[in-house]
């Protein structure tokens, strides 16, 4: 069995939540989504749980970082293609989220990024297998 994450972020509400996500395109584990927490299925080994802040700490006994204040990650999924990642940022923003900073273009790799309405950082990335610069 391959190995899976799970990655947990705190969240402020749970439906506000659902509904970006849901309109980025993702679906969640009905198994494991409750008014407390929200199971979204990124990809076959990749999950991520929204916990409601006050479920989230229950499991911490350190402070909740305030993500609109302080990056406490910077989550980086990849993408098949340029326009997958400009097409999900485009759906982000419509969504409610925001871009922090333009598109990056190093040529090999093409990148772009969101954030949450609770403020998380998702980055974005197509890598051109055929323009990797070489190893040294």
């Amino acid at each position: 069995m391959p190995t899976q994450i799970f990655v947990n972020l705190a969240v402020k509400n749970v439906e506000r939540t659902r509904a970006f996500y849901a309109a980025l395109g993702y679906e969640f584990n009905p198994k494991f989504s409750n008014d407390k927490a929200l199971c979204m299925i990124v990809s076959d080994t990749i999950f991520v749980m929204l916990l409601a802040e006050p479920f989230f700490q229950t499991f911490i006994d350190k402070t909740i970082v305030d993500a609109k204040q302080s990056t406490e990650a910077l989550l980086c999924l990849s993408c098949d293609s340029r326009n997958a990642v400009d097409s999900l940022v485009a759906k982000a923003v419509a969504a409610g989220g925001r871009t922090p900073r333009p598109a990056q273009d190093l040529g090999f790799m093409y990148s772009h990024s969101y954030e949450d309405p609770d403020g998380h950082l998702w980055e974005l990335v197509y890598m051109d297998p055929n323009a990797a610069p070489p190893h040294p």
